[in-house]
């Protein structure tokens, strides 16, 4: 059987080697439009900003070894122009000129391409650069050598985004971010975007929201928003996104998506007979949702390269679908998520209900521990999780990742505190905090404690709720809730008399612990009382101009 696959890196490579252990008779090539096949994609803003201190670390693969280990015939420099599926043949620009190919089976693995905007004056502009791979590593890496570049400007705050702040502010340069929604890292909602924000402006990176690129001026060195803010730049490099590299299919018959992927079926088969796909280029379903999205990661694509491979050679895989698992370093703190952010919640009109837990990466009482939040969106009703998000300087990956495993396991709420995870004082804790993030979730299923969230707050106070602050008169210096009532919570019991039966109130401390010791109090003297999730460090993080200092 003759094998050609479009396309190395992640999903194309992972199919080829993978095949080659099932079927040692077949003849596997592999079309890589690029000079390299195999490369850590992932890596390419840590050998920007110097932690990888050799190009040639970056590169997994290369032809020659494949070739030797694998007997993969590997052709890079190789473009494919279009697909004849009645024909079973591929049309390939080399460098000896246009080709055609032939197949007996066509996996097409052609990856994502970086978005680049329509913009006037983009034409023009000789200093607007990408990184999507080694050439364009090259190409960014010699104009910050050959130019007194100082300032540059990075459109959009994604994860790619962020990696390549932090490792141009490492280089020395000055960093300014621009993104077009209301806060950095749109797949994590606000409040927790907001942490890593304050630590990018911690590390002089500038941040402006809620603008979009109108366009350039200057060959590129003048940059206009869309409220006609002129920004001077030496450097600007475009993440604002990528989307499926599949133009060269658009005469083959194999059906695209909404988001211009391959649509492929359970087991990744395309619309025309054997051809199949993975990787970046195709449409996922969103495990949770069950709609079409495009899910580009690296973890994904490589488990679907092997399982397309399994499937071409006869061994049955499901295509599951994703959730989307991601996580990203700027300078001191890490964030990551999983599955559902409320935003995507609400437009597909889903109940659910959210928990913010403080904890800490280790036991308190050993050296060294430091805070991280976490968050979890969760049904109310039936307790399946939908998704969660931590951002800290420690332990969020391996919180987050226990977490998407009891997504893509299918365990709720209620199983979280049944966890066994391993614990010594300088490793976790007895109570880890993704335990105590599932009694926290299990306590508003099960109706024991009522929460709202920090957006939720004034308009409970202007419906006729008062805020009982429950924490201690001297923690009142950090700030404080205006109009909001101090009673401390070691002295509730002895104070209910002050308390209105009739008032329905509000009751918060720093981190929602004690309100929620204070909730369940005044609950179980009648009172009509709700938790605000998540505290005053919460609501301070996102809306400090609103608070009251003394």
């Amino acid at each position: 059987m003759k094998i050609v696959i479009v396309g190395g890196v992640a999903a194309g490579m992972s199919a080829a080697t993978r095949l080659r252990r099932l079927d040692e008779t077949a003849e596997i090539i592999v079309l890589e439009q690029g000079p390299f096949v195999s490369f850590a994609t992932c890596g390419l803003p840590f050998y920007l900003s110097g932690e990888i201190a050799a190009k040639d670390d970056l590169l997994v693969q290369t032809p020659a070894k494949l070739k030797q280990r694998f007997n993969i015939d590997v052709r890079v420099n190789h473009r494919v122009t279009a697909v004849d599926s009645g024909a079973h043949t591929v049309a390939v620009q080399q460098p000896a000129g246009l080709a055609t190919l032939a197949y007996d089976r066509l996996i097409l693995a052609p990856g994502a391409k970086p978005v680049m905007p329509d913009l006037p004056g983009l034409e023009k502009a000789t200093n607007v650069f990408v990184l999507h791979d080694i050439p364009d590593l090259d190409e960014i890496m010699a104009r910050l050598s050959t130019t007194a570049a100082r300032q540059v400007t990075l459109i959009g705050g994604g994860f790619i985004g962020l990696e390549m702040a932090e490792a141009l502010r490492q280089r020395g340069l000055a960093v300014t971010i621009v993104e077009q929604k209301a806060h950095i890292l749109p797949p994590l909602d606000e409040e927790m975007a907001a942490g890593v924000e304050a630590e990018l402006v911690a590390h002089d990176v500038r941040i402006i929201k809620n603008h979009a690129v109108k366009g350039f001026r200057q060959a590129g060195r003048l940059l206009i928003l869309d409220d006609e803010t002129e920004l001077k730049t030496d450097l600007t490099l475009m993440a604002v996104g990528v989307r499926p590299a599949t133009d060269f299919l658009a005469s083959s018959g194999v059906q695209l998506g909404d988001h211009g992927g391959i649509i492929v079926d359970e087991h990744y088969q395309t619309s025309v007979p054997d051809v199949y796909a993975a990787g970046d280029a195709i449409e996922v379903t969103q495990t949770l949702s069950g709609q079409s999205a495009q899910i580009s990661l690296a973890s994904p694509a490589n488990r679907q390269g092997r399982q397309v491979a399994d499937n071409v050679a006869g061994y049955p895989r499901q295509n599951r679908g994703s959730i989307g698992t991601a996580i990203v370093r700027a300078f001191g703190v890490t964030a990551a998520v999983t599955g559902l952010n409320e935003a995507d919640l609400r437009n597909q009109g889903l109940p659910y209900k959210a928990v913010h837990l403080s904890g800490d990466d280790h036991a308190s009482y050993f050296p060294g521990s430091q805070t991280l939040l976490l968050k979890l969106l969760f049904d109310p009703a039936t307790g399946k999780i939908y998704g969660a998000q931590g951002v800290g300087p420690a332990g969020v990956d391996k919180r987050i990742d226990v977490l998407a495993t009891a997504i893509k396991g299918q365990l709720t709420v209620a199983d979280l505190p049944e966890l066994e995870l391993s614990y010594a004082p300088p490793f976790g804790s007895a109570k880890d905090p993704v335990n105590l993030l599932g009694y926290a979730a299990l306590n508003v299923v099960e109706g024991i404690s009522d929460n709202i969230q920090w957006y939720d707050l004034q308009e409970n106070e202007v419906a006729g709720r008062q805020l009982i602050d429950v924490r201690n008169p001297d923690e009142l210096a950090q700030g404080y809730f205006p109009e909001s009532r101090s009673l401390p919570l070691d002295q509730l019991r002895d104070r209910l008399s002050e308390l209105d039966p009739e008032q329905a109130y509000i009751v918060s401390c720093q981190s929602g612990h004690r309100s929620y010791v204070a909730e369940r109090i005044l609950k179980q003297h009648g009172f009509d009382v709700v938790n605000l999730d998540g505290g005053f460090s919460l609501y301070h993080t996102v809306r400090p101009d609103e608070l009251l200092y003394d």
